[in-house]
């Protein structure tokens, strides 16, 4: 006697095979639960990306309507999270990489127009596009030194924990003085006070008991907790809405809005080059190209590697990851959200237990959600989810022990790697910094033939990365 299989059935074993959820040893439900995760973790680019956006003029002084740019970013993330998990089943989410949108917003806008700005962005995608249909940046990625990577993934770590504490407003910057000797500091003044920095710390203190526990869904459900505390102390006591930042915990008095998508399709692809002229206008390509190659690396190496998709030496599927990658770019060119690229966030979805493209699907959806939805994107202050991001930055460290600091070649180039991602706030810098040394000793040490030619072009690459703005100032 033979059994049917229910229709259910069926689905759940067709997404089964297509995402390879049991083959990566995860499950539905965590997959799901990781893809809930890494939207609220990253849900705030629909709400800071608008006001970098936003803050910035064009060279005829226009501003981008706010309410365009939410649109965009909604609508861009959404569809290229899907993608990634459909094309690329990977656990990795997109959206406008924050960075390279001040950028677009400060340093390019100001020498042309938005149209033309967002031109540059879709040309910088289709560079890495055909960087990564021609397998060349496969290689480039695959040629870096294993002990690099994994110094990568700390840097990494210490780069989404940093995210963390200071979104929070637990770490702050310290106003530009003469008499000031540190540039970053505890609280405001040094010291720890107001109710959303006590939301923080006791959320904080609850995701490490429920982790140590070994509760599943634990940075979830403190995430849902701060956020019923951060919603009722807002409530009930007296604080100023700048104490919490970006996001005001508060219920919305609107559930439903109209996206509007005013800014699709507003691109000059080359007029650039005649505004800002040729030069200046190469050097911002190469600068938008350089960024978002390696940011992207360095965050698919690193979330990758947390979700068990490292295969000697080489990320699964790493070639589709890398083509999605490109055509999120070129999208917030098209869209108008500035290039999306993967985000760091993704890795408090793996912590989850997220291992496959099903989660990205559930995170773009989510985002997608957003575009009618928008006000409860509002709802979740960063003192609710950076307890999550400082934790899943410390499980991002244990890759350290990895580094093989004995040897020489690699003591200086990894702790350079692991310092200058979080001092300089950028991916590409500390990947930068740990290629160019690791070139250096290797040259100093008469061991020239192991460098390898696609390392050492990428030393000279970065070398003129470093020196792009002196390389204009000499250029006129």
């Amino acid at each position: 006697m033979t059994t049917r299989e229910s229709p259910a059935t069926g689905r759940r074993r067709g997404a089964d095979g297509f995402f390879g959820i049991t083959a990566r040893g995860s499950t539905l439900s965590r997959e799901i639960r990781g893809g809930v995760t890494t939207f609220i973790a990253m849900a705030y680019i629909v709400m800071l990306n608008p006001l970098i956006l936003g803050s910035g003029t064009d060279v005829t002084g226009a501003q981008l309507p706010p309410e365009q740019v939410t649109t965009a970013t909604a609508a861009t993330a959404g569809v290229m999270s899907v993608l990634m998990g459909v094309v690329g089943r990977a656990p990795l989410a997109l959206a406008a990489g924050l960075g390279v949108n001040a950028v677009v917003a400060f340093t390019i806008a100001p020498t042309m127009t938005w149209a033309q700005a967002f031109g540059l962005v879709v040309l910088e995608g289709l560079v890495i596009i055909v960087l990564a249909v021609s397998g060349l940046r496969e290689k480039i990625i695959n040629a870096i030194p294993d002990a690099l990577k994994v110094a990568l993934t700390v840097g990494i770590g210490l780069y989404i924990a940093l995210i963390g504490l200071v979104s929070a407003g637990f770490v702050t910057r310290v106003p530009d003085a003469a008499e000031s000797t540190v540039p970053v500091q505890l609280g405001q003044d040094g010291q720890l006070a107001g109710v959303p920095i006590a939301v923080f710390c006791v959320n904080l203190l609850v995701m490490i008991a429920l982790l140590a526990r070994g509760t599943p869904g634990a940075l979830l459900i403190g995430i849902g907790f701060g956020t019923v505390v951060a919603i009722a102390a807002n409530a009930a006591l007296p604080i100023a809405p700048q104490e919490w930042g970006t996001v005001v915990p508060a219920l919305p008095e609107q559930l439903v809005t109209s996206p509007d998508f005013g800014l699709f399709g507003q691109v000059d692809l080359f007029g650039g080059f005649a505004a800002a002229g040729g030069v200046a206008a190469t050097v911002f390509l190469f600068t938008l190209v350089l960024s978002g190659f390696f940011d992207a690396m360095g965050t698919i190496t690193s979330v990758g590697t947390q979700a068990g998709l490292l295969r000697g030496g080489r990320i699964e599927g790493m070639g589709r990851i890398l083509a999605v990658d490109g055509v999120a770019a070129a999208a917030g060119g098209v869209t108008g959200s500035s290039p999306n690229t993967v985000f760091l966030e993704s890795a408090a979805g793996v912590a989850e237990g997220a291992r496959t493209g099903l989660a990205s699907v559930v995170t773009g959806l989510l985002f997608c959600a957003t575009l009618l939805f928008t006000p409860l994107a509002t709802v979740v202050p960063a003192q609710a989810a950076a307890p999550a991001l400082v934790l899943v930055g410390g499980l991002m460290m244990a890759q350290v022990r990895h580094v093989p600091w004995q040897d020489p070649d690699f003591t200086i180039p990894a702790f350079l790697t692991i310092a200058v991602i979080p001092f300089t706030y950028m991916i590409t810098n500390g990947i930068g910094a740990g290629i160019i040394a690791f070139v250096a000793i290797k040259i100093a040490r008469g061991k020239v033939r192991e460098i390898g030619w696609f390392v050492g072009a990428l030393a000279v690459v970065f070398a003129l990365y470093f020196g792009a703005s002196g390389i204009e100032a000499l250029a006129g």
